[in-house]
């Protein structure tokens, strides 16, 4: 996708901060990071979001998550623990419509929500 920041950063047209590369996946690190470890796992191939996902792409989204683990252990977060999370769609927050797993670490990670004390 031509004005996909995603696609850019994977061809290189936009440099990063890589951690790992191949043919198929870049980690990066996260420009606003949440917590002292975070990266982002894309595909390089183009797909917008979670709910765009084929029958095709399946063996695609398992390595990415060997990678995401060869990137815990890389990064020095794989035995105290990291957390690996996908948002999809505009209510979960996703920016980028170029499916990518955040990993976090490197500290005790809080709640994944905030949870109000209103109930409607």
């Amino acid at each position: 996708m031509e004005n996909c920041l995603f696609c850019k950063i994977a061809e290189g047209s936009i440099p990063s901060n890589k951690v790992y590369e191949d043919d198929r996946f870049l980690v990066f690190h996260d420009i606003e990071p949440a917590a002292p470890t975070h990266v982002l796992i894309i595909p390089k191939k183009h797909i917008a979001t979670m709910n765009d996902v084929e029958q095709e792409d399946a063996a695609l989204l398992g390595d990415l998550h060997l990678v995401a683990k060869e990137a815990a252990k890389k990064l020095g977060v794989a035995e105290s623990g990291y957390r690996l999370i996908n948002n999809c769609g505009p209510d979960s927050g996703q920016a980028v419509y170029h499916i990518h797993y955040h990993l976090l670490g490197g500290t005790k990670l809080g709640a994944l929500v905030q949870h109000s004390s209103s109930h409607a």
